[in-house]
């Protein structure tokens, strides 16, 4: 085995050319001279002048409309609160008419005294929940139309613009 070692010759090591620097450089080609003709060059302004003039509508009514969506999200918002809110304050007068017909029916005497404890709660529960449907069903309009006053002002105001 040593002696296949010793007469094996050892390569040698070959170094890569170097990279031209300029490798990744495009062709350079002369462009040739002529006049645009004035009619070409005054259309292109033109065309450049509408078309800045189109951008600058565009970028007003997209800020007019990031305004009246912050506007409308706020009102919304602030709408749900208060619908939350009156929910909120409807399960506890709710929740408190219940525990008070249990301390009643607690203290109930007899059978009948129950039946017309329960009887009494029910009648007036129902007037309850009947008026407080009414109070929620018109906070819900309210909210809905309160959130969507902006947009169908924005919707009136873009109209008039374009007429």
């Amino acid at each position: 085995m040593n002696e296949a070692n010793e007469t094996q010759t050892p390569k040698p090591k070959v170094k890569p050319a170097p990279m031209p620097a300029n490798v990744f450089e495009f062709p350079k080609f002369d462009m040739p001279k002529f006049e645009m003709p004035s009619a070409f060059r005054e259309f292109a302004e033109k065309s450049i002048a509408v078309a800045k003039e189109n951008y600058d509508k565009m970028k007003s009514s997209a800020e007019e409309a990031t305004d009246v969506l912050e506007e409308t999200y706020s009102t919304a918002t602030k709408g749900c609160s208060g619908y939350g809110l009156k929910l909120i304050e409807t399960a506890r007068t709710n929740s408190n008419a219940a525990f008070d017909l249990y301390g009643s029916l607690l203290s109930a005497k007899s059978y009948a005294e129950a039946v017309e404890l329960t009887t009494g709660f029910v009648r007036k529960q129902f007037d309850v929940v009947l008026a407080q449907t009414k109070d929620l069903a018109e906070e819900a309009q309210k909210v809905a139309t309160d959130t969507a006053e902006p947009i169908k002002g924005s919707l009136t105001n873009a109209f008039t613009k374009a007429a």
